[in-house]
């Protein structure tokens, strides 16, 4: 996918977009039908069949389907979930995180697997990925699905993949400077650890050739604070993406705009709604992210409700180009706590603790036991650092932006834990 394709794509019309969702979806409905024991049985169970689906808007006569319902479905199955097909067509097996219970099987076939990579090429292009770039990916060999993904669409976008797994972070960095990799991806928590390794083994940063730094796995990248830092520290441009193990990669930040997810519409039907009524959130309020996709007919999935909390659009906004969020994915439904009243969401804490260069990293515990909730900072702190200082600036950006006291504190160098994946820093203690 080159980029003049990824910028059509983002030119279509309102009514070009629907008519190829609608003609999508209807090709797919028509394929699991009767194939997939899953959606089979939930369509048959809310009596409907692909041929009620005339417009986009009978969607909504579709039941929603949730993450439990999957996982239940592959504890009946033993192992495997939502298959369209049987088990000898499938090539790809991957996992979800399982930071929110048992990890979740998910399996792809080779023209599955094709349109994963045609939407992380949407991805790459979207950066300003082409084929005169180096892709540098600093992951592992394993189930995590996002950049095994990001493989297969440096493929497809024609750019040289360089792997960085096997060795040591600093080892990382060498091999960055010895290709020449132009373009990093990694969890946004990597990208700022490897800032951290840098920094301590006084390895010069200006050797490398990164212009481009693109991130998944985890929130970050969209958080205004963190995003700044990334970009700061390695004088290249920030890039967030969203996708999920079970639903695919559906949003992109592009050259124009940086700073809004938006949602590859061509491969995703992207519903907002109240997450408690269900019902279509309002316009400017804070909705659930509910998400059709289109071209994974192995292991589809239809109206999910992901989790993940966006605000909702002027309906202006939706008139012409791809749907997009301003400040992207704000968090999942499910990290949110509540302290003293007050609504919390892990990045909202991100924000205030990456505005510090002099945090290196950090952790956040709610304690919950007590008479009143508390919120806890620990923060690890660049060595030569005013403790007392960055301390007392910290708590009180906090208490001011979000009306809540933390309790911080400093803790040695090397207490808290590094991570390349997913990173944990929020907890909750009942």
């Amino acid at each position: 996918m080159t980029l003049q394709t990824v910028q059509a794509i983002d030119s279509l019309s309102r009514d070009q977009l629907s008519n190829t969702q609608l003609k999508k979806l209807r090709r797919m409905l028509e394929e699991i039908y009767g194939q997939n024991r899953f959606y089979t049985d939930k369509l048959k169970a809310a009596d409907a069949q692909p041929g009620d689906i005339t417009q986009l808007s009978d969607l909504k006569n579709l039941p929603f389907t949730r993450k439990s319902e999957l996982s239940a479905d592959q504890e009946r199955n033993g192992f495997a979930a939502n298959l369209t097909y049987p088990m000898e067509r499938y090539t790809r097996f991957h996992q979800t995180s399982g930071t929110t219970g048992k990890p979740l099987h998910v399996f792809d076939t080779n023209e599955s697997w094709d349109w994963w990579g045609k939407c992380w090429a949407h991805v790459l292009s979207g950066a300003g990925v082409t084929s005169d770039d180096r892709l540098f990916c600093a992951f592992s060999f394993g189930p995590f699905i996002g950049f095994w993904a990001s493989v297969e669409g440096a493929k497809q976008d024609g750019a040289l993949m360089i792997p960085g797994g096997g060795r040591s972070s600093i080892d990382r960095l060498h091999l960055m400077r010895d290709t020449q990799c132009t373009v990093l991806c990694c969890t946004p928590t990597y990208a700022l650890h490897l800032l951290e390794v840098a920094r301590v083994h006084d390895f010069d940063l200006t050797d490398l050739n990164v212009r481009t730094t693109i991130h998944a796995g985890e929130p970050g990248a969209n958080v205004p604070a963190t995003k700044k830092r990334i970009e700061s520290g390695w004088s290249a441009l920030c890039y967030d993406h969203a996708g999920a193990s079970e639903i695919g990669a559906f949003g992109f930040e592009s050259q124009n705009n940086r700073h809004h997810l938006s949602i590859i519409e061509t491969e995703f039907i992207a519903e907002i709604i109240d997450p408690v009524s269900g019902e279509p959130a309002a316009e400017g309020s804070t909705g659930e992210l509910v998400l059709t996709n289109l071209g994974r007919w192995g292991f589809p999935v239809i109206r999910y409700r992901t989790g993940d909390a966006v605000t909702v659009p002027p309906s202006a906004h939706t008139n012409k180009g791809l749907l997009s969020f301003d400040g992207g994915i704000i968090g999942r439904s499910d990290d949110m706590t509540i302290v003293r009243g007050v609504n919390i969401f892990p990045s909202a804490i991100d924000n205030f603790v990456r505005r510090y260069g002099a945090v290196d990293e950090y952790r956040v515990i709610v304690d919950k036991t007590g008479n009143m909730d508390e919120l806890k900072i620990e923060i690890e702190l660049v060595e030569g650092s005013d403790d007392a200082s960055v301390q007392s600036a910290l708590s009180r950006t906090v208490a001011s932006e979000l009306g809540v006291r933390p309790v911080l504190r400093v803790v040695s160098r090397g207490t808290l834990p590094r991570s390349e994946d997913k990173a944990k820093r929020f907890h909750i203690k009942t």
